[in-house]
């Protein structure tokens, strides 16, 4: 793991930005404080502080019990259930090392998972695409040899005790049982890699981003602080709760820190998700631009009122300025715009930004530390206003990614700037526009999509001459997929052909092609290589 150099630490520990705390001590802290009050809560369980707390730490010693211990890293893919949370501070408590994949990645994606990481376990819950039966009979096909076991989560659909030895049944959470403490004699640290996030890529091969228990929970803080969090604030949260923004911007973190309780929805339907919203006095919710647009649609036609929203967040994607000011009126809140990356820097606009502010602008840096630039496409620096890529380094920004020499090399300067791909302006106060991407990746709604990944499995069909994918505008996701097929026999394929064998494949939903259309040849570029228009 690429770490800040020296010097940069000691000045982020002297500013008390850095703490001892690690993400394992931080649950027990909130257990002490805030005990008795409920934590989180999804469709069949309600979790106070201590007892989040004790499971933790029975699942802790289960897992300790089963070889898991300090620096492992351990695949978890768990869908929005109080086991995620459960899963991850046990982890934390003993040093394991989570790898957050969403439920939506397919096989495809968690044997590269395991090709780079060489995790000793995977934990799953069931997911709608894929059964446990058919999860199990793939386990074989896991590459690393590390991987010792797997454990399923919560119902187990299909599966009988005839499950595989190294495949182990757990059911959904009991708060009964819990009442272990685990004995670990190499405890982490705060400076120690507390897990691995996820980044898309524009070589479809998936990056593993190594955040520190130091770094991840200082930017938790500040988001708390700049989203006025308190112990009366309700997180709905209709995104999978394992990505990065709705665990950490301020996310069920940040709702932790303040002593406020998280809601898990099991999906962002929005008539399921409104009444949710009602029932629950859901204070802030944070949703992605086409989610928002679904509910704005919805909360248009029932009219709700929902007395406690304070702010209404929408990141992963440019917001389009009508969109954000509808949101406002219709939900009669404040819309706040988050903009950042896995990898570290988060804007926010504030909560008492004027109204030009909050609707055109992606926001204002978490510290005044982050360091941004803008740049033109020679790394000259660009003066405020100008639309050009974005460069940052910070106290919660990455140095590098784990274990991926090449994309460290195109990524990051030798100065450790981060390159985010994102072109943007930034104004005299710091504010920032985003202006487009510069990375071919297709950030469908939020999702990132790489589309020479899609274009490599659909090269794969004996059925295919060539094939291109490229992202087109799309007023609600921002970005679709459109893929251009060339078939080897004209009229031997549907649309439907295409996304079926993407789909055996292994891709993730949301990396099936929106759009599929048929041509005779590819446009070429000047060195023969597929136009991508």
């Amino acid at each position: 793991m690429t770490r800040w150099p020296e010097s940069t630490a000691r000045e982020y520990r002297e500013l008390g930005y850095w703490t001892d705390e690690t993400l394992g001590g931080f649950l027990r802290e909130r257990a002490r404080e805030y005990g008795p009050r409920t934590a989180v809560r999804d469709h069949r369980a309600e979790l106070t502080y201590t007892q989040l707390d004790a499971a933790a730490d029975s699942t802790a010693t289960r897992l300790h019990g089963l070889g898991v211990s300090k620096g492992d890293r351990v695949i978890v893919q768990i869908d929005n259930r109080v086991e995620l949370y459960i899963v991850q501070f046990a982890l934390f408590r003993i040093g394991g090392v989570p790898i957050f994949a969403l439920p939506s990645h397919g096989q495809l994606e968690v044997e590269q998972f395991c090709q780079i990481a060489e995790p000793v376990m995977i934990i799953s819950s069931s997911t709608p695409q894929v059964s446990e039966k058919e999860r199990v009979a793939h386990l074989a096909d896991l590459s690393g040899d590390s991987l010792r076991s797997r454990i399923m989560i919560g119902d187990a659909d299909g599966l009988t005790d005839e499950a595989p030895d190294n495949v182990q049944l757990w059911p959904a959470f009991d708060p009964s049982e819990c009442d272990d403490v685990p004995s670990v004699d190499d405890v982490p640290t705060s400076e120690d890699l507390a897990f691995l996030q996820l980044s898309g890529g524009s070589t479809g091969i998936p990056k593993l981003i190594p955040r520190t228990h130091a770094d991840y929970l200082y930017s938790v803080r500040g988001s708390a602080v700049i989203c006025e969090l308190t112990e009366h604030d309700v997180m709905l949260v209709p995104l999978p709760a394992a990505h990065n923004y709705p665990y950490s911007s301020p996310g069920a973190l940040g709702i932790w820190h303040a002593g406020g309780e998280v809601v898990l929805a099991k999906r962002p339907d929005p008539d399921a998700c409104l009444s949710q919203m009602v029932e629950t006095g859901t204070t802030i919710v944070p949703l992605v631009p086409a989610i928002a647009h679904m509910w704005l649609m919805a909360q248009e036609m029932e009219k709700r009122q929902y007395p406690r929203l304070r702010i209404l967040q929408v990141g992963g994607a440019k917001l389009s300025r009508d969109v954000a000011q509808s949101l406002e009126r219709a939900f009669d809140t404040t819309v706040q715009q988050v903009f950042g990356m896995a990898e570290g820097l988060v804007n926010y606009t504030r909560l008492d930004d004027d109204e030009e502010t909050r609707v055109a602008t992606q926001g204002l840096r978490i510290s005044p530390h982050d360091e941004v630039k803008v740049v033109d496409d020679n790394g000259n620096d660009l003066p405020a206003g100008q639309s050009g890529h974005l460069l940052t380094r910070g106290p919660y920004t990455i140095r590098g990614y784990y274990r991926n020499p090449a994309a460290n090399r195109s990524s990051f300067t030798p100065e450790g700037w981060y390159r985010t791909g994102d072109l943007v302006s930034v104004d005299d106060r710091g504010y920032i526009t985003v202006t487009g991407r510069a990375k071919s990746v297709i950030n469908r709604g939020g999702e990132k999509v790489a589309p020479e990944e899609i274009e490599f499995h659909l090269h794969a069909d004996p059925r295919v001459l060539d094939a291109v994918v490229v992202g087109v505008p799309d007023e609600i996701l921002g970005e679709r997929t459109r893929a251009t097929v060339v078939p080897r026999e004209k009229g031997s394929m549907t649309s439907r052909d295409v996304r079926t064998w993407l789909r055996e494949r292994g891709l993730a939903s949301f990396k099936l092609p929106d759009q599929v259309r048929f041509a005779d040849e590819l446009e070429r570029t000047a060195v023969g290589k597929n136009q991508r228009t």
